[in-house]
């Protein structure tokens, strides 16, 4: 049951945010970015934020699913308008890992780290998955809306057995304060580029100097990560030796 001091709508959200941005709230939804999508043409053209108490169909990197149970974690797209074309865009989707973790750090003792390219993780485990996904204007090859969706596991308890090596933030903070803090985060950088962040970003790894395996199409290849370059782009060092830079892509790190 959801505690009385834990309260989550978006008048709640409107007076923390202090901004003109739209919000959206929804007791039960499929996904939050689902319904930022379906959102789009109604709000025109201006930033908003979609957020949920649980989602039914949580929806995450690589066709994967986003454990979401009532109450117990945050659920959120922010919606912006970048208007750029797609390789200045692709900034959000490590811009997002960020803001999360300074948001964390402002308001909890946890230490949060980044799994690249932006899975965050406290204690070895994973506590938030972030889905980025871009909307495009073929004539005119520009990004016309990013949306940034996150979800951040707080106090979830029991995960089903399909979900591996998952935690949560365990912080005694409410939703509200967590979610406003995020998006006052991601205001200050999506759309700034990555001199404005890739020194924390750095700061905040876990796997420079591990062991990984790199996961393309199934096909397995051991590395060990070496580097971030300025675009948030991997160097690892493969076992032939030779030096190859991701821009994309799933990793995991090899346990010893």
């Amino acid at each position: 049951m959801e505690a009385r001091n834990d309260a989550l709508s978006a008048e709640i959200l409107k007076e923390k945010l202090g901004q003109n941005i739209e919000v959206f709230h929804y007791p039960s939804i499929d996904s939050t970015n689902n319904q930022a999508k379906r959102l789009l043409s109604e709000v025109n053209n201006k930033k908003f934020l979609v957020v949920a108490d649980t989602q039914t169909n949580g929806r995450g990197r690589q066709g994967k699913s986003f454990f979401s149970p009532a109450f117990s974690g945050i659920y959120m797209s922010y919606v912006f308008h970048p208007m750029k074309d797609f390789s200045s865009s692709v900034t959000a989707t490590t811009a997002a890992s960020v803001a999360v973790c300074r948001a964390i750090e402002k308001l909890t003792d946890r230490k949060p780290e980044i799994k690249w390219v932006n899975d965050i993780y406290l204690d070895g485990k994973k506590i938030c998955g972030i889905l980025c996904e871009a909307i495009s204007d073929f004539e005119t090859k520009t990004v016309t809306s990013v949306i940034v969706g996150i979800g951040v596991n707080i106090k979830t308890e029991v995960f089903p057995e399909d979900v591996e090596n998952a935690s949560s933030l365990g912080a005694d903070v409410k939703r509200a304060d967590l979610i406003s803090a995020i998006t006052k985060e991601l205001e200050k950088i999506v759309d700034c580029g990555y001199n404005s962040f890739i020194d924390y970003y750095r700061a905040h790894s876990m796997i420079i100097g591990k062991e990984i395996d790199i996961i393309e199409n199934s096909v397995i290849t051991h590395a060990k990560a070496l580097a971030l370059e300025d675009d948030g782009a991997l160097v690892v060092e493969l076992e032939n030796k030779k030096i190859k830079t991701l821009r994309s892509g799933e990793i995991s790190i090899r346990r010893i």
